[in-house]
């Protein structure tokens, strides 16, 4: 059954699961491939695309935390229209749909990648990333200008700290989707080096904030609304569902296990119907449908190949 996560319209956008990976964590559909099945998701959405060229940050790129990591890179890519050129016949062979997402740079050059985009057969929608400091005038010029320079659906991801104000705003200027939300910004202390790095903070806690927004903006809203933000397992997934969200986007529990996007996908996408007889509510999920099952199965078989001592060769 077919989900319709953007606003109704002729451009609004379809997907057959309500589950994809957040902006910057399989890159453009090309490394994780092999490690996913790509087909089983919602849809696609890439990593961070400018109109121009963007140099990789200097320093520190990764620093651990506690509970979860803090990421800098710069948002390095070659400028939209080569990712466009390289990536154009991967979109085209994928049976989902493709979402380039933009960071909202200049308004200027906001337009002009939806101009190009617009004029892509292999991008279905486009996702705007604002920046993390803006007025409620800079959210409305900026998807304004988006929404007037393409017939695609523009899903515009807001800051984790955005008042509702700039929430209101987008909506009001035509976002297809609210996505809530992006990463938050932090500073921590590089280990190795000693230095202060400041970056996007990914891991399980950002996920109660951005419910808690997801709880908030849908009950005021009408503009659907994707979560987003913590998600590492398909009850998390579930939980942003049941706040008001129309759809999720999974990020960094990607980078650590790959196959779990595709499992929350398969769930929440009602390819896992099944529970075992006599369960209670809370067990759900363990020991539910065939893909879960299988992926049990094959770690109990790694750590019985681990645990079995080498056999001893005769003399």
């Amino acid at each position: 059954m077919s989900i319709e996560i953007t606003r109704p319209g002729k451009s609004s956008l379809m997907v057959d699961s309500p589950v994809m990976p957040a902006a910057g964590i399989v890159g453009f559909g090309d490394r994780y491939k092999d490690l996913i099945k790509l087909e089983k998701l919602g849809a696609l959405v890439t990593n961070p695309v400018t109109y121009q060229p963007w140099q990789p940050a200097a320093g520190t790129r990764i620093v651990p935390l506690d509970a979860g990591v803090l990421v800098h890179t710069g948002l390095p890519n070659p400028g939209l229209s080569k990712v466009i050129a390289k990536h154009r016949a991967l979109w085209e062979a994928l049976p989902i749909p493709v979402i380039v997402h933009i960071a909202a740079t200049a308004p200027d050059h906001v337009r002009k990648c939806a101009s190009r985009i617009d004029a892509e057969p292999a991008i279905e929608a486009m996702e705007l990333g604002l920046p993390d400091d803006l007025t409620w005038q800079d959210a409305e010029n900026f998807v304004r200008g988006a929404v007037n320079n393409t017939e695609k659906p523009v899903l515009v991801r807001l800051p984790l700290y955005a008042p509702l104000e700039v929430a209101l705003a987008a909506a009001d200027a035509g976002a297809g989707a609210l996505v809530i939300a992006a990463p938050p910004r932090g500073t921590a202390r590089d280990p190795l080096t000693g230095r202060l790095v400041s970056g996007r903070i990914y891991g399980p806690l950002v996920k109660p904030l951005a419910l808690r927004l997801v709880g908030q903006f849908a009950a005021r809203l009408e503009t659907p609304i994707i979560g987003a933000g913590g998600i590492h397992s398909q009850q998390d997934a579930r939980d942003y569902l049941e706040a008001g969200a129309r759809a999720v986007q999974v990020d960094a529990v990607t980078w650590v296990q790959p196959k779990m996007l595709e499992y929350i996908a398969r769930d929440l996408g009602g390819l896992v119907i099944t529970r075992r007889a006599g369960a209670l509510g809370d067990e759900w999920h363990p020991g539910m449908g065939e893909t879960e099952r299988k992926a049990r199965e094959a770690a109990a078989r790694t750590q019985a190949e681990a645990s079995t001592p080498p056999a001893e060769e005769n003399p």
